[in-house]
């Protein structure tokens, strides 16, 4: 089983959000349909990025680097976002 780090993008006000599971399409279903309640106002989502990984613990790990000031200058340099 494979597990991913995504970043999905508002079409509402075009902010980011960064997020892991098992899933994408049914996690990106969920956070359309009002599941997350920070999602929830943001709505509609469009998938951005996703990376791949085959531990739960590695997708959270590069979400969390994500979130950080580090990872998002990263993004930022990869013109991910």
């Amino acid at each position: 089983m494979s597990y991913y780090s995504y970043i999905l993008k508002s079409e509402y006000d075009g902010t980011y959000y960064n997020g892991s599971c098992a899933d994408l399409g049914d996690r990106l279903k969920q956070h359309n349909k009002g599941k997350s309640r920070y999602t929830k106002g943001r709505r509609p989502w469009k998938h951005h990025f996703h990376e791949e990984f085959e531990t739960r613990s590695e997708a959270r790990s590069r979400e969390l680097f994500y979130k950080s000031i580090e990872g998002y200058r990263y993004l930022k340099a990869q013109g991910i976002i």
